[in-house]
């Protein structure tokens, strides 16, 4: 079942930066690209914060985009280079001054304190646990997890030696971390870890990434889920030649804002109005209750953590808008035009999380689940369904996404267009 588009008046109220990158793309692939760019942004974007349900937080973001093979998801890969040119500058500024002190120590036996950790901005997902502590401990404004391939993470999670599984969770939140390794004399304690992820991945490379939709990882991602394979693209047109053009303009750009932000001696605190604190609590009520009344209340948690999505997509946006006066903030304070942007591209993949959501289970149906579905015939069409829903109060997108999941249960099958059998 085709799953929602982001929508189009988000695009009209992008900031600039984000607009002449999502614009040389249609469909899916603008999508993939905005939240992949997003991804990338959130972790470019240093001495920048908010207060957060009383938490310091910061803007990164873990996006993972989950579809078929051949389905066009592979444009994510055009976000990293936003970010190359700052990782460049970062890593070979790290090797200089670790050669310099390599040097030294060579000079002054006396000297045994240990050269300081390689810094880098891009990290491998296919590194230790131990590895991954020393890189977010030597990075001050977070590093970022790029890959194109699901199961590259899976497969690190899925080893003694390099789970860091509750690294991941925690560095979401920014909690301290901390690790102490006597045979390797190692000792990392990171006050506020900062960390981002931009993922792809088919269906099957999800299952052993997130093994448990309650473990807690699920719900720290934004989620974005199709399955339509696209279609063979021109890939001569001459429109498409000029793409990395356009990426590493904008990457120019994003390496300045990140020098100018660098520079300042005090964080820049983002904010909502207290107009739009309260149509945020006004939009995320109504939500929850939803949730609880029609659907598992294990999926709460997902809200409250797209809440904090919302904040900081927001803060992103707010922060491209104002690019080039940033160094000259103190504060700033959220447009109610990147408020409300935020706010509907957050209830778009909400829904795309629900959907996945509901999709790693044991195949076990809800008591509503199976309320709906014996009060419908043996031989059922998708109008019947909907009408039934609509008596509890369910809408109509959400029963199209209840028939997905019965096919895939196996409670029921396809017949022929709208029309279903249970089993």
């Amino acid at each position: 079942m085709q799953r929602r588009l982001i929508e189009k008046s988000v695009y009209k109220k992008l900031p600039d930066t984000l607009k002449s990158l999502t614009d040389l793309f249609d469909g899916r692939e603008k999508d993939i690209v905005l939240l992949s760019s997003l991804g990338v942004l959130s972790n470019c974007i240093p001495n920048v914060f908010g207060i957060y349900d009383g938490d310091t937080v910061y803007p990164h973001l873990y996006v993972i985009i989950i579809a078929p093979p051949a389905s066009g998801k592979g444009v994510m890969n055009n976000s990293r280079i936003l970010i190359e040119k700052i990782h460049d500058k970062i890593l070979n500024d790290s090797k200089i001054e670790n050669s310099v002190c390599e040097q030294d120590k060579k000079k002054n036996k006396d000297n045994t304190e240990p050269c300081p950790n390689l810094q880098v901005k891009i990290l491998p997902a296919n590194i230790s646990n131990a590895e991954m502590y020393n890189f977010l401990g030597s990075s001050q404004h977070g590093v970022l997890i790029m890959e194109s391939e699901a199961d590259t993470m899976s497969n690190m999670l899925n080893n003694d030696w390099s789970n860091y599984s509750d690294v991941l969770r925690k560095a979401f939140h920014h909690e301290p971390l901390s690790i102490s390794r006597k045979i390797d004399k190692m000792y990392e304690d990171i006050k506020e870890p900062k960390l981002s992820m931009v993922i792809s991945g088919t269906p099957d490379q999800l299952k052993p990434l997130i093994k448990s939709r309650e473990n807690g990882l699920f719900s720290r991602f934004i989620i974005y889920n199709f399955d339509e394979v696209s279609d063979f693209k021109d890939v001569f047109a001459l429109k498409t030649r000029d793409n990395k053009v356009v990426f590493k303009t904008i990457g120019e750009e994003i390496f300045n804002l990140y020098g100018s932000l660098i520079a300042i001696e005090k964080p820049i605190e983002f904010s909502f109005t207290k107009s739009q604190q309260k149509k945020f609590l006004d939009r995320i009520r109504p939500i929850r209750n939803d949730i609880i009344n029609n659907h598992s209340e294990a999926f709460i948690s997902n809200l409250h953590r797209h809440g904090l999505v919302l904040f900081r997509i927001a803060m992103i946006l707010t922060v491209l808008r104002n690019k080039e006066t940033m160094n000259e903030q103190t504060n700033i304070i959220c447009s109610n035009q990147d408020f409300i942007t935020a706010l509907y591209l957050t209830k778009t993949l909400l829904r795309h999380s629900q959907f996945t959501f509901n999709t790693i289970d044991n195949g076990v149906l809800s008591i509503q689940d199976e309320e709906i579905l014996d009060s419908l015939n043996q031989q059922f069409s998708r109008k019947d369904a909907i009408e039934s829903g609509s008596k509890k109060g369910i809408p109509k997108r959400t029963v199209d996404d209840k028939l997905a999941q019965w096919r895939r249960k196996k409670a029921i099958r396809k017949v022929k267009k709208g029309t279903y059998k249970k089993l």
